[in-house]
């Protein structure tokens, strides 16, 4: 397995990754055996249907907080993938921005405006992927409405390899592995894999690996259709009970304190994919800009963070072996 990823700085504001609680939280990352983070921050356009991406100064993560988490990953020899993710600011979900067609070609002004936007929010950020050196890009996030313009993103691929000499991956959403028709133009199929293991709470971990057996046949045709390797560009599940059957859900808060449904998520994907040569990597989802460091703290923490839960020594052992 190649990248032994974890995805550090969503939850990040401008200033953020410069604090000592940032360096502090990235050393308690670094410690757990990753050779790769997943560097995600994010920028907005106004509401699902806008065609202009703002940056709000004062409130997005600026270039030197962007420059700094990267130098000191690279000071601790481990690899970064710079992903900048477009939002909504009315908070849809960014899979949802499309436009529909008007003209029989499949355009409109519409896309020409989104895409014209979305390029040079990208290479401004392909730039900077460049001149600090990571060694991976991701030039979307779960654009699922947007997937099928391939002429528009391979375009815009083409563009970002003229700035960019990094691998590139880009990140669908499970389930919208087949609907990407330009895979080839990027080094990786990425997806976000929360792909749902258990049917009810307390799931063990033979149940998740046999419902990971049945995803896994999909996962290895992709990638021997497109000759790329596969990887989960996002995957985790959080310390509650029951979200092993949702692990994209961040919503429900009122679920109780499991670890142990945590521990067998992380265990089976590790034990059903880890060793297969087609299988690039995984960036789990996530790490805290600013994490807690006690053990009671961790105890009440039912998100998506691993940091002093029984989930982390199995990343650990894991990610030891790999």
């Amino acid at each position: 397995m190649k990248i032994k990823g974890f995805t550090y700085g969503y939850d990040g504001r401008a200033g953020d990754f410069r604090t000592q609680e940032a360096k502090d939280s990235r050393q308690r990352l670094f410690e757990t055996g990753v050779n790769w983070i997943c560097l995600a921050f994010t920028v907005e356009q106004d509401t699902v249907l806008s065609r202009e991406i703002r940056f709000h100064f004062g409130e997005d993560c600026s270039d030197r907080d962007i420059m700094a988490a990267i130098q000191d990953a690279h000071d601790h020899g481990v690899k970064v993938c710079l992903k900048p993710i477009l939002n909504s600011g009315d908070h849809v979900w960014r899979a949802r921005i499309t436009f529909q067609d008007v003209d029989s070609d499949g355009k409109n002004r519409y896309w020409e405006e989104w895409f014209a936007a979305y390029k040079a929010f990208m290479l401004y950020y392909a730039e900077l992927a460049e001149d600090t050196g990571c060694e991976m890009l991701c030039v979307g996030c779960e654009m699922c409405g947007t997937e099928q313009k391939e002429e528009y993103w391979r375009d815009l691929i083409a563009e970002v390899r003229k700035i960019y000499k990094g691998e590139i991956s880009y990140n669908t959403n499970h389930g919208h592995e087949e609907d990407v028709n330009w895979f080839d133009a990027v080094d990786y199929v990425g997806t976000s894999a929360y792909f749902p293991v258990a049917t009810s709470e307390g799931a063990s971990v033979e149940i998740m690996r046999a419902e990971w057996e049945k995803v896994k046949p999909s996962l290895k045709a992709i990638s021997e259709k497109w000759n790329k390797p596969l990887l989960f560009m996002e995957i985790g599940c959080r310390s509650a009970k029951g979200c092993a059957s949702m692990p994209w859900d961040f919503s429900h808060k009122d679920l109780p304190h499991d670890e142990a449904e945590q521990v067998a998520f992380y265990d089976s994907c590790l034990a059903t994919f880890g060793k297969e040569e087609w299988f690039a990597g995984a960036f789990w989802w996530d790490w805290s800009t600013k994490i807690y460091d006690s053990k009671e703290t961790a105890s009440t923490d039912n998100g998506f963070n691993i940091h002093l839960k029984k989930a982390e020594e199995v990343l650990k052992n894991w990610y030891s072996v790999l």
